[in-house]
């Protein structure tokens, strides 16, 4: 019951959200975390922070990490086969009728309509994920420290992850230290 619950959850995720990845992020953060409450921000930023670092898409990276975290191997399974099976079907529908599609006005303008309603989807998921994704505050200043050195001294992402995380752990031994002080 479960597996099947979770496929057709997917399968309406890939059906009827436009916009990639983050948009899909933000259907699950609606219908998991706050509706059904079954897992929480952190673990749903922690299941998208995984799914963005591996190879290959990003959602269907995060689709399975899901999946297994809630139905095991069968649940990673369930959940990427909801997630392709419309696309999948719409593709193939695309492919076979190209070249009608092409040049058609209609079709142009439906997908450009659909861009413009999709931004705020993916801002307001953002902003969600952002909100959780801090413990502490000097957090905040790390990822925007993070930020400018990446976007204006072009430094390798992967020394801003090594000292992000350094960081990270240096912020969270000082208020958990301060926490045990003042308990003890």
């Amino acid at each position: 019951m479960r597996l099947a619950k979770l496929y057709f959850d997917f399968l309406k995720f890939g059906a009827f959200t436009f916009g990639g990845g983050w948009s899909i992020v933000a259907q699950m953060q609606e219908v998991y975390v706050k509706r059904e409450k079954s897992i929480t921000e952190e673990e749903l930023l922690d299941i998208t922070s995984i799914g963005r670092s591996l190879p290959g898409t990003m959602i269907g990276n995060i689709a399975i990490l899901f999946g297994h975290h809630m139905g095991g191997f069968w649940g990673g399974v369930a959940c990427m086969m909801g997630m392709i099976t419309v696309p999948m079907i719409i593709l193939v529908m695309i492919t076979a009728f190209y070249t009608a599609f092409q040049n058609n006005l209609w079709v142009a303008s439906a997908m450009r309509g659909v861009r413009t309603a999709v931004a705020p989807v993916i801002v307001f998921a953002l902003a969600g994920l952002f909100k959780s994704a801090f413990k502490f505050p000097p957090c905040y200043v790390v990822a925007l420290a993070m930020f400018v050195v990446y976007f204006f001294l072009r430094v390798n992402p992967v020394w801003l992850v090594v000292i992000g995380a350094v960081l990270g752990l240096v912020i969270c031994e000082f208020y958990e230290r301060g926490k045990r002080d003042a308990t003890a």
